[in-house]
């Protein structure tokens, strides 16, 4: 039935706040931190190296070191597999810019492919014409929390000998065929920013690989290059994660695979009813993976007055992201020398996102969609 202004004045469902994760987490993070305070030790210590050893078991082997951002960790993980100056990375057209950053800040140029427009991510078809000899990587993104086709990915790299390296800031726990969807790539960079599906108090992220010495490569980079106390084998950087974080992360890092759950069905319910209306475009993830829905984004024509009707029925939503890498000031310079992008910026003008989390309720899920419906029908 829709779902008139009148009805939904009253309602006030935000896009996205923390007080309800903070709220059930609250006694194992005041735990943690207090931990944390006692012991004195704030840096490089022994949280972390709890964390580091519970995400990489809970991500099914390899090994993991906590970093300071997600960026960082896509920065370090560049820098592990010798791309630098000259190189070129084959990445998303669509996709926030932190991936493209990645590539700049270690001098290497970013060759963007469009994605899928269902699945909104890379194109594994389109690999090919984005190939050359100064090809040094694929870098991959989970964008929304879905994985890529991961198999035709890592058919394309294995024969042309390339890494495949996944941008996973925002698929922490999805899976490719039973195994969770980071660790099919030869190294993946998570980002625990705190509104992610594993969310610390401030900045922070990982770099999980199968490869030891790309571990080693990223632990010695993140402490100035530091071997032992003022032995700098390279130049590093300052990228730690601090203990503080390690310990909240490894709090909840048990609960996570219950939240994905809650938000898996949410989207289900959420996808069943906007099926009903073919002018929403939903996303379609491959029959192979397990999305854990960190985003709910649909397409909808003339977006921004939709998005203004749902606020003002009282529903937060959010657009991820109206300004694709390739069209931001950040690469006006290198804009001659990028392909024609249309699907990109299609879905930049046309996707929404919409409230989708753990704490969300079945009503207000329903509330939500019948919004959307009504938004549609009469915008």
């Amino acid at each position: 039935m829709p779902i008139s202004s009148s009805s939904t004045a009253h309602c006030r469902i935000a896009f996205r706040e923390l007080a309800p994760e903070i709220a059930e987490t609250r006694a194992i993070t005041d735990e943690a931190i207090r931990r944390v305070l006692d012991s004195g030790h704030l840096l490089l210590g022994p949280e972390l190296a709890e964390f580091e050893r519970a995400f990489s078991a809970w991500n099914g082997g390899g090994e993991t070191v906590g970093l300071a951002s997600g960026l960082a960790a896509l920065d370090l993980m560049l820098r592990a597999f010798h791309i630098g100056p000259g190189d070129e990375v084959i990445v998303p057209a669509n996709t926030y810019i932190a991936t493209w950053l990645a590539v700049s800040a270690v001098g290497a140029s970013s060759v963007p492919v469009e994605p899928v427009k269902e699945t909104r991510n890379i194109d594994p078809e389109r690999l090919g014409a984005a190939l050359s000899s100064r090809t040094k990587a694929v870098l991959a993104v989970h964008l929304y929390g879905a994985p890529c086709e991961m198999g035709a990915l890592r058919e394309f790299c294995d024969n042309h000998g390339l890494p495949l390296l996944i941008d996973a800031a925002q698929s922490t726990g999805a899976a490719w065929r039973g195994d969770r969807a980071a660790c099919l790539g030869d190294a993946a960079a998570f980002s625990f920013y705190p509104t992610k599906n594993l969310g610390a108090l401030g900045d922070a992220g990982a770099l999980w690989t199968r490869h030891p010495h790309i571990a080693e490569d990223a632990r010695l980079r993140r402490n100035y290059g530091m071997a032992s106390r003022y032995q700098h084998e390279i130049r590093g950087v300052n990228a730690r994660m601090e203990e503080l974080h390690a310990a909240v992360l490894a709090a909840k890092l048990p609960h996570v695979d219950r939240w994905n759950a809650r938000r898996a069905e949410l989207a289900a319910r959420m996808l069943k009813r906007l099926q009903e209306d073919d002018r929403i475009g939903l996303m379609r993830v491959p029959e192979e993976a397990e999305a854990v829905w960190h985003l709910f984004t649909v397409t909808v024509p003339r977006r921004d007055e939709i998005a203004a009707n749902l606020a003002a029925l009282g529903i937060g939503t959010a657009v991820h992201y109206p300004v694709p890498p390739h069209l931001s000031g950040a690469y006006r310079d290198q804009a001659s020398a990028f392909p024609a992008l249309p699907v990109t910026e299609e879905l930049a003008g046309s996707l929404l996102s919409l409230p989708l989390h753990p704490w969300l309720s079945d009503e207000e899920a329903d509330t939500v969609t019948e919004a959307l419906l009504h938004a549609v029908r009469t915008t």
